[in-house]
């Protein structure tokens, strides 16, 4: 049965007024399909993309689940790839649980953990946590796992990105076998498959869209662009639209380009307008700075992957790929960034001559072609210099080996080439010279 209202899940009252005070009216089509099964204790396997209301889908149940505060030791685990999105778990905990005394402490790295450990001294019913941090504190005899009855994996196909399958093993060896096991991923990858089989006993598969597909509120624009100089100068022609770009999160794959282009930025605009998340920013630095912009603070945030998951802003109106991203799945999460909550919204992917490899691939995950926009006239399209020509020539020569194993490269056949020229003008000159030899032979004669 369809639920229409949140109390059609017969929460109780302390929940559905916060669900109410937070503004949620009807619940999602994962919120509808995940939450009674969790309600009933089912183990749940659902797969459903970033920003379709998949944190609430087992937070509101756990609440209800656990109702009040007890005893001193965690009750329900929530484990999470990132520092970012476990903050933005334990924010919408703290939102739902408003009315109720439970408590809910957060664990990640980049801090000492000396607060963090205060906080559990208090107390915990629910712990939100990274692998690495949990692991740490459990091992140095911080933490206690007997009283935990629920365990959530959350981003799963991340955490098999990020490499974390052998911590999430031995969570699994240090937690009570007789629990209940909740796992969220926006996409079924072989590893992800592989973890739910170890993890999962008999679960209740939720799937509210096609695997990997974009929202049907973002409106995708792929444009070809032949080099770094002309992405910016692309960038720039499309900022000059200020009274549709009012939100804007722009994608880099490594953290020299979103330097790069966040300096560009902050020349242009100036520094209140724009900041740069990446791995070597501070935990602090990178909180503030996404805290700055879900305030509106700031209209422009430039990130690498590291904040491609877990960023939840509302009011997104345009996410820009300035580098097509390498691990494929990530095109879905970060252009699930905007068209949020049935809001419209742009997603724009520059793409080079070396990055059509991947996006190829990703039109076959996405199961749909990305529509192809032509340079605007007023951009100007610089020439490509012999530096950037080259690493693009030995990035295509790359793919096209992993493609084809036999493939020698352009590369290796030029070199090929050169020294058959060489080989040639070495054995002219060795005819040229038994040539005059028997010139002068005859000569003698």
């Amino acid at each position: 049965m369809e639920r229409k209202t949140f109390a059609d899940f017969k929460f109780n009252k302390q929940i559905l007024s916060a669900i109410e005070e937070a503004g949620y009216t009807n619940p999602t089509p994962i919120q509808q399909k995940a939450i009674p099964p969790i309600l009933a204790g089912q183990d749940v396997m659902g797969i459903a993309q970033t920003g379709t209301g998949k944190t609430a889908a087992f937070v509101l149940p756990i609440l209800m689940k656990l109702k009040y505060a007890q005893g001193k030791d965690a009750r329900a685990l929530i484990l999470s790839p990132t520092r970012e999105l476990a903050l933005q778990i334990e924010e919408n905990i703290r939102l739902f649980a408003t009315y109720t005394d439970l408590r809910t402490v957060v664990l990640y790295g980049g801090l000492g953990p000396k607060t963090q450990l205060s906080e559990l001294e208090k107390g915990v019913d629910i712990l939100v946590a990274t692998p690495g941090r949990f692991l740490d504190l459990y091992l140095a005899g911080h933490l206690v796992t007997k009283s935990l009855n629920v365990l959530v994996m959350d981003e799963a196909d991340k955490m098999m990105d990020m490499g974390f399958i052998g911590k999430l093993h031995r969570i699994l060896e240090v937690v009570p076998r007789k629990r209940q096991n909740l796992l969220f991923s926006a996409t079924m990858s072989e590893l992800v498959h592989k973890i739910a089989g170890d993890f999962l006993a008999f679960p209740t598969v939720v799937e509210v869209t096609e695997q990997a597909t974009p929202a049907q509120t973002v409106t995708q624009a792929l444009y070809y662009v032949p080099n770094l100089k002309t992405k910016i100068n692309l960038l720039q022609y499309l900022l000059k639209d200020d009274d549709t770009l009012n939100r804007l999160i722009i994608f880099c794959k490594t953290k020299t380009v979103a330097d790069n282009v966040f300096h560009f930025l902050e020349r242009r605009y100036g520094a209140e307008s724009v900041r740069v998340i990446h791995a070597n920013k501070g935990q602090n630095t990178r909180i503030n700075s996404i805290q700055a912009f879900k305030d509106g603070a700031i209209r422009i945030l430039v990130a690498t992957d590291v904040a491609a998951r877990g960023l939840d802003v509302s009011n997104v109106s345009h996410v820009i790929n300035f580098d097509v991203p390498i691990v494929i799945e990530d095109y879905v999460h970060r252009i699930g960034r905007t068209g949020r909550a049935s809001q419209k919204g742009d997603a724009i992917t520059f793409c080079n001559p070396a990055e059509e490899y991947y996006i190829r691939k990703i039109e076959k995950l996405i199961r749909q072609q990305i529509p192809r926009v032509d340079i605007p006239e007023g951009v100007f399209v610089e020439k490509t210099d012999f530096e950037e020509r080259q690493a693009l020539a030995r990035e295509i020569d790359a793919q096209k080996r992993k493609d084809d194993p036999e493939f020698k490269g352009a590369f290796h056949e030029k070199k090929v080439a050169n020294q058959k020229t060489s080989k040639r003008g070495r054995n002219d000159k060795k005819r040229s010279g038994s040539a005059r030899n028997s010139n002068r032979s005859r000569k003698k004669q």
